[in-house]
C-alpha cells in the first residue's frame, strides 16, 4: 500500500512512516485531538526512484564533497530535477489522490498539510529536523507536486552535507510524507508540560494569533503563560505586543504574513477556560508517553488540536559537579570568560578523574566552548593552511582573516598568543570551533598528526582522544547553535547576534535573534590579502565594493526581514601592515590607541566612500533592513564628518538608519551632541570602551587581569548615556563581548537600553535572562 491512515500507525513505524508520521499515529491512537491524515510510506519514496530507474543516477548525483558549496548545489539542483521530473506510477498516483478525496467536506477539496517524514529524524547523538520540507495549506492536483518536493527536499545541500558529516549513506535513508487536514488557526502556539530546564512541574505555553509557524520561526513575540501544577494556579501571564501572525490567504490558499490590528496586538491570546484546557491536554499527553512534552497545538472555532508531541529533551539532572542547563534548557557548556554558560569551573577543570595533570600538554584560555578530539596540523606559514583537512585541529601562533576559511574546516583550534577578545577567540565562537587561546607554546609542544583533545570551556588540550568528546568528523556547529526548545522567549529588550565573517551567517540566524547588532566587515576587507587602497588601484572601486555586497548581503539574506546593522571598517594599522600594499603604514607604539575607526576614514575617505557606495547599492537592491553603524567617534564633527560622505554616495541620513558606537569616554560624555547632529542610535562596544576607561591594553597580557567590563566607572559611562538617551528618543544597545555576560545583561535591562547583541552562542541564554529580568522588574512595580 502507498497510504497509511493516522489511525492504522504507531511509534513503532518509524521505519515505514518516518519519525513525525509516527508520532502523530501514536497520539490519534491515545485519542488525542489530532487533525485526520495520512501517510504516504516512505517504501512508496524507495519503490518511486527505483522503478523509475533513478536510484543509481540519484545517490551518484549526490557523492559529493561536502565542502565544495559549487557542487552541493549541483547535487541537490540534479537531485530535484531527478524527482520532480518523474510521474507518478498511475497506481501510486490514484491511490494517494484517492485518500485526498476522502479528506474533504461538501464535495469540497480540502486544505492539508504536506509534512516531510524521515526514517532518520531525531536518532540518540544526531537530529534532523528541519532539513526537510513542509508545506501548508496545500489543495487539489497541487498535492502530488508538493509530495514530490517533500522526496526532492531528503537532498537540499544542507541534508547532504548534514549525513556526509554524520556518516549516514544517503541510499539508506527513506522518506515518507505527512497529509493532514489543515488546522486554519485562530491561536496557536506550544505548550511545555513541564519546566523545560529543570523538570519541576511548572507548565508554559506560549500563545500567538494565526497559524504557529509565526511562533515556532520567533516572526512573532507570543504571549506567555505559566501554570504551576502542584498549586493548579497560574502563576504568571505575560502579554506580548503580536505585531504580525500568519493566516491562510482565503482566495489564493497560500500562507501569508499579515499586521495584526492595532487594537488585537496587545489583547491576550488565551482565556482562562482555553488555558484549563491546554493544561488538561498536556497532562494526558504526557501521562500517555510517561515523560515531560514539547506539544505544538492550535485552536480553530473553540476546538484545540495537536499538531506534535516530542519529549522534552533538555532537562538534565544534576551531576553534583555543579553542571546543568541554561536557562533556556539547552545544556550549555562551560566557560571561562565569564560569559553565559559558565558554571563555576576553572581552566583548570574540576573532574579529577579525567584530567590528570599527566594527560595535559598544554593550557590556555578556554575562548570557544565544546571539546572535540582530532588529530594535531601545526601551521607556521600561510601557505601551509591547505594541509588543514576537515576535522584537524588547527594549531598556530595566531589567527589571521586569511587564516578563516582554514578555521572553518577545523574542528579545534589552539593558539600560542591573544586573549578573549582576540581574532581566533571572537571568530572560533562564531563559527561554533572549540578553542584554547593563549597557550604560549602549543606550537612547539603539540606535533603535526599527532591525537588530541581540545577543551575549549577549560582552556586544556590533553594527550589522545577522549569518550566525552565529539569525534571531530561528526562536529556540526551550526546545528550546536540552534535552539533546542523551538519558542523564542519573549522580551521588550530585543536581543541580537554579532556576526564577524559572512561563513558565520548560517550559524546566527539558526540562534533565532532579533537581528544583527554588530556586523563587522574589516575581516571581509582583510581577507582581500591588500589593503584597501590597493585593491582598488588593482581592481577598481566598483569590485571592491562587489567583495562588501557579497559579504554582507549573506547575511542580510539569512536575516532578511531582521535588521543587520554594519559596522564601517575599524582595523588597527598592525593588520594592514601585514597585507599586500600595507608597507607604507605607519609603525604606531600601541596601534589600539592609534590610527583607527572613523579617524582613519575621515582622513583617507576614498575606501570609506566605497564601503558607504557599497551600503547605497545595497539599498538600492532592497535590502532596507540594512544599517549602518560607524566606530571610535569622539564628538559631533566626527558626525559631521561622516554624514557629508553618506550624502555624496547616495545615502540619506534622515531617511536612513544610521548611528555611531559608543567606545571612548569622550563619545558617552558628548552623547547629547551626537543625538543633536541626528544619530538614531547609540551601540557600546565594551572592549574598547572599557580599554580606553580603565588604560588596559585589551592585547596585553600583562595587564589582562586588569580589564573588567563591568568596572563601576565603565558602568557610570554606560548608565548616564543609556538615560540620556532615552530622553532624546535615541535607541541604544550593546554589540561588546560584555553584552553575553549575565551580570551586564541585567544591568542593562534594569537601565532600560534597546537592544542586547550577544555572541552566537550565548544568545538563547541572553533572551532568557532578559525575559527574567523583565519580568522581576514589572513585578517589583505593582508589588
Amino acid at each position: 500500500m502507498a497510504v497509511l491512515w493516522l489511525d492504522d500507525v504507531g511509534a513503532d513505524d518509524v521505519g515505514t512512516v518516518g519519525g513525525k508520521g509516527a508520532s502523530l499515529g501514536e497520539l490519534t491512537d491515545a485519542g488525542l485531538p489530532v487533525p485526520p491524515g495520512f501517510v504516504v510510506t516512505a517504501g512508496t519514496y524507495r519503490a518511486f526512484i527505483e522503478e523509475a530507474g533513478i536510484d543509481e543516477e540519484l545517490f551518484a548525483a549526490v557523492d559529493v564533497d561536502p565542502e565544495d558549496n559549487a557542487a552541493l548545489r549541483e547535487a541537490e539542483e540534479t537531485a530535484r530535477e531527478l524527482i520532480t521530473g518523474t510521474p507518478f506510477p498511475e497506481s501510486v498516483r490514484e491511490e494517494v489522490l484517492e485518500s485526498y478525496r476522502t479528506m474533504g467536506r461538501d464535495d469540497e477539496e480540502a486544505f492539508v498539510a504536506v509534512r516531510s517524514s524521515a526514517t532518520a529524524e531525531d536518532l540518540p547523538g544526531s537530529s534532523f529536523a528541519g532539513q526537510q520540507e513542509t508545506f501548508l495549506n496545500v489543495r487539489g492536483d497541487d498535492l502530488l507536486r508538493r509530495v514530490r518536493e517533500c522526496w526532492a527536499s531528503l537532498f537540499t545541500q544542507r541534508a547532504i552535507y548534514y549525513r556526509q558529516q554524520r556518516g549516514f549513506p544517503h541510499e539508506d535513508v527513506d522518506i515518507a510524507v505527512v497529509v493532514q487536514r489543515m488546522v486554519d488557526a485562530e491561536k496557536s502556539g506550544v505548550l511545555f508540560t513541564s519546566h523545560p530546564s529543570t523538570g519541576e512541574p511548572q507548565m508554559t505555553i506560549e500563545a500567538a494569533w494565526g497559524l504557529g509557524e509565526a511562533v515556532v520561526s520567533g516572526a512573532v513575540s507570543p504571549d506567555n503563560y505559566v501554570y504551576d501544577r502542584g498549586r493548579q494556579t497560574v502563576e504568571a501571564v505575560t502579554v506580548a505586543d503580536k505585531k504580525v501572525e500568519m493566516v491562510k490567504n482565503p482566495e489564493t490558499g497560500e500562507t501569508v504574513q499579515l499586521d495584526v490590528e492595532d487594537e488585537r496586538r496587545t489583547d491576550r491570546v488565551l482565556s482562562d477556560e482555553e488555558i484549563a484546557e491546554l493544561v488538561a491536554l498536556g497532562e494526558r499527553v504526557e501521562e500517555h508517553y510517561g515523560t515531560p512534552q514539547d506539544v505544538e497545538w492550535a485552536v480553530h472555532e473553540g476546538d484545540v488540536y495537536m499538531l506534535q508531541s516530542r519529549p522534552i529533551t533538555t532537562i538534565q539532572e544534576d551531576d553534583g559537579n555543579g553542571s546543568g542547563t541554561g536557562a533556556g534548557g539547552e545544556v550549555v557548556e562551560a566557560a571561562t570568560d565569564g560569559s553565559y554558560g559558565s558554571n563555576g569551573t576553572t581552566a583548570s577543570g574540576t573532574d579529577g578523574e579525567r584530567d590528570h595533570a599527566e594527560d595535559v600538554l598544554v593550557n590556555g584560555l578556554g575562548a570557544s566552548p565544546g571539546a572535540v578530539s582530532g588529530a594535531v596540523r601545526v601551521v607556521t606559514k600561510l601557505d601551509h593552511l591547505d594541509q588543514v583537512q576537515d576535522g584537524d585541529v588547527l594549531v598556530t601562533e595566531m589567527t589571521m582573516p586569511d587564516m578563516v576559511p582554514a578555521m572553518k574546516r577545523a574542528a579545534g583550534i589552539v593558539t600560542d598568543e591573544g586573549g578573549m577578545t582576540s581574532h581566533a577567540a571572537i571568530i572560533s565562537r562564531e563559527l561554533g570551533v572549540p578553542a584554547v587561546v593563549g597557550t604560549g607554546e602549543g606550537t612547539r609542544i603539540l606535533e603535526d598528526g599527532q591525537g588530541i583533545t581540545i577543551d575549549g570551556e577549560k582552556g586544556t588540550v590533553r594527550a589522545g582522544t577522549d569518550d566525552d568528546a565529539e569525534p571531530a568528523e561528526e562536529f556540526e556547529p551550526v546545528e550546536a547553535a540552534r535552539p533546542e526548545t523551538p519558542v523564542k522567549p519573549m522580551t521588550a529588550t530585543e536581543v541580537k547576534v554579532n556576526v564577524s565573517i559572512p561563513e558565520a551567517a548560517e550559524r546566527a540566524a539558526a540562534t533565532g535573534a532579533d537581528g544583527v547588532g554588530l556586523l563587522r566587515i574589516e575581516h571581509m576587507v582583510l581577507s582581500l590579502g591588500k589593503t584597501p587602497e590597493r585593491y582598488i588601484a588593482d581592481h577598481g572601486a566598483r569590485a571592491y565594493q562587489d567583495e562588501l555586497i557579497d559579504g554582507v548581503r549573506e547575511v542580510a539574506d539569512e536575516f532578511s526581514p531582521r535588521p543587520v546593522r554594519v559596522r564601517t571598517i575599524d582595523a588597527p594599522t598592525d593588520e594592514f601592515r601585514d597585507l599586500e600594499g600595507g608597507e607604507g603604514e605607519p609603525v604606531e607604539p600601541n596601534p589600539m590607541l592609534g590610527w583607527r575607526g572613523i579617524r582613519r576614514s575621515l582622513d583617507k575617505p576614498e575606501p570609506f566612500r566605497q564601503e558607504l557606495s557599497a551600503f547605497a547599492r545595497l539599498i538600492e537592491m532592497g535590502y532596507d533592513n540594512i544599517e549602518v553603524m560607524v566606530p571610535l567617534v569622539n564628538d559631533a564633527a566626527d558626525v559631521e564628518g561622516v554624514k557629508r560622505h553618506m550624502r555624496e554616495v547616495g545615502l540619506t541620513p534622515e531617511t536612513n538608519t544610521w548611528g555611531v558606537m559608543i567606545e571612548t569616554p569622550a563619545s558617552a560624555l558628548q552623547i547629547e551632541e551626537l543625538a543633536d547632529a541626528g544619530i538614531d542610535f547609540a551601540s557600546f562596544g565594551t572592549n574598547d570602551l572599557t580599554q580606553y576607561t580603565l588604560a588596559v591594553d585589551r592585547n596585553n597580557e600583562h595587564v589582562a587581569n586588569q580589564f573588567d567590563e563591568l568596572h563601576p566607572a565603565v558602568l557610570r559611562l554606560i548608565a548616564d548615556t543609556v538615560e540620556r538617551c532615552r530622553e532624546l528618543g535615541v535607541d541604544t544597545s550593546i554589540c561588546g563581548q560584555a553584552g553575553s555576560k549575565p551580570e551586564m545583561v541585567e544591568f542593562l535591562v534594569e537601565e532600560g537600553v534597546s537592544s542586547i547583541s550577544a555572541n552566537i552562542d550565548a544568545v538563547r541564554d541572553v533572551q532568557h535572562e532578559v525575559k527574567r529580568v523583565e519580568q522581576r522588574l514589572l513585578l517589583d512595580s505593582v508589588r
